[in-house]
Order: C-alpha cells, then structure tokens, then sequence
C-alpha cells in the first residue's frame, strides 16, 4: 500500500499536481477510446437503421440514436480518432518543422537569415489561425486530392493545413528560447573548445529549448481539436458518414429545438472534456518543466 502510495505522489508531482494528472488521466481514456474503438464502440458507427431514428437514450442505445437511426456512442467513440489524430498528426507536423526553423533563427541571430525568417513567421501570425484553416481549406476543397497514384483524404488535407499552420507559432517559441540560451556561457565554453555552431545547437541548445515547447504543443492539441470541429461543423472538414465531433454536432442543430438534445450534448460534451483535458495536462507540465513559474508559484 505505502508503495501505491509513492508511486500516485511521484506521478501527481511529474505530472505538475493534481490537476495535471487529472487532466493526464482523462488523456489517457481517450488515447484508449481512440485505438480500441473497434472493440469498444458497442455498434457499428455507419450502420443505419429506420426503425430506430432518433430514440432516447436507454439500454439498447445508452447515447440514443440519430435521425438515421445510427448509435451515437458509437459515432462519439469514434469521432474521437478523427479529432484526435488530425489534431495530435498537425502538432507532430508543426514540431518537426517548427522547432528547426526557429532554433536556427535563434542560434544565428543578427544576420539576414534571422530577419527573414522572422518576417515571414511574423506575416503568417498576424492571421489566426482557424482563419487560415477556413480560407484553406475553402480553396482546396472538400473532395479527396490525387496525385498520382497517391490519394490524400480530405482528413489528410486538413491535418497537414493545421500542421503548417502550427510551424509559426511553434518556430517563434523555440526562436525566443535558443535566442537566450545562444548567449549563455556554456555555449561560448563549448565554441573555445572547438565545436562546430551546428552541433552545438543541436546536442547543448535545444534540449533546453524542449520544455516550453512541450508544454505549447499539449495546449495546441487542445487548440487543433476545437479547429477540427468547427471547420467539420461548417462542412469542410471531415464528411459523412464517417463521424467526427464536429459533423455530428452539425448533424444535430437542426434538432436542437425539437427535444433530440443528446444528438448535441454528448458530441459537445466530449469536445469540452477533452479540450479541458489537454488545457489542464498542459498547465501541469509548465508548471513542472519551467523553472521560471514554479518559482514565481513559490515567491506568492
């Protein structure tokens, strides 16, 4: 028992506290929920059924059914996999690109590279995001993309949008990071020593450029989710029947008003749990991985 005991105070103190490992064990459902749909949805998420449209939640249907009378638990389940892997596949995207590009801003500051990189990246910020996402979107459309033999899903599009869209906030982080860390003397030990700019920017300075990112990539998957579900709700992003988050609550407005509330609710319900899980894993991490705030937290 005394070890149990240990074992939850070091996970709820890696985690940052008890809301972080809240927020952790809530992410840690819905990465289960998303891989084992298969075995966990109770019924076939596409199978239709006329004689079952739009039934209260109970025992055969503990969500209720939609108007096609399919099972919403099983389209919530897995609308899961494709809010959670557009989201989680843009962040993988912005990071391998992102944290290069502003860690070689960063570490050769004072030049024209500098200065161009950080224009550029200061241009495509100045847009926001989801309205980047919408205009992309809106311009290559819906409809699956061919090149070649290779066909890329709508899905597919919308995560490498979002990824790209994710470069700048992610480069201007790790930029403000490795401009600090560029300077300190451990650096200029290791340039007397004979090391090459590249190696050192790579093996001594972006460890120490990691943690902030890693805390800024759990809140942008948070960010991604509510971006998927809204281009999904205003019908450019993922298409029926294939469920999303978004699509179902699309779906489901036009009987918001008529008594079918669980057609709404628990879509809703499932993209407000998740977002608040992120947000809380994501304020536990920065608290345990910047020394900054946990020491600003102390002098409180």
């Amino acid at each position: 028992m005394r070890r149990l005991l240990d074992r939850s105070r070091r996970m709820v103190a890696y985690c940052g506290g008890p809301a972080g490992f809240f927020g952790a064990c809530i992410v840690v459902l819905l990465l289960v929920m998303t891989l084992g749909a298969p075995l966990i949805a109770p019924q076939d998420p596409l199978a239709v059924s006329i004689v079952d449209q739009l039934q209260d939640p109970g025992n055969s249907h503990w969500f209720g059914t939609d108007q096609s009378g399919r099972d919403v638990l099983s389209r919530v389940i897995w609308g899961s996999r494709a809010s959670l892997i557009v989201s989680g596949c843009a962040v993988v995207i912005g990071v391998i690109c992102g944290v290069p590009i502003g860690l070689v801003a960063g570490f050769f500051r004072g030049g024209w590279l500098e200065q161009t990189i950080m224009r550029v990246l200061e241009a495509v910020s100045a847009i926001p995001i989801l309205i980047w996402a919408i205009a992309l979107v809106g311009i290559f459309g819906v409809k699956d993309a061919h090149i070649g033999p290779v066909t890329i899903s709508n899905a597919t599009k919308l995560l490498i949008m979002l990824g790209l869209l994710y470069i700048p906030t992610l480069a201007r982080l790790t930029y403000t990071s490795a401009l600090g860390e560029s300077q300190a003397n451990y650096v200029a030990a290791r340039r007397l020593q004979g090391v090459s700019g590249v190696r050192i920017m790579f093996s001594d300075v972006l460890p120490n450029c990691l943690s902030p990112v890693i805390v800024q990539a759990t809140l942008l998957l948070a960010i991604g989710i509510i971006i998927e579900a809204a281009i999904s709700f205003v019908g450019l992003g993922v298409q029926p029947p294939t469920p999303s988050w978004g699509n179902m609550l699309a779906s489901a407005r036009d009987y918001l008003l008529s008594g079918e509330w669980w057609l709404s609710v628990f879509p809703g319900a499932a993209i407000s749990i998740t977002v608040v899980a992120f947000n809380l894993l994501g304020d536990g991490l920065r608290d345990r991985l910047d020394p900054r705030h946990a020491s600003a937290e102390m002098t409180r």
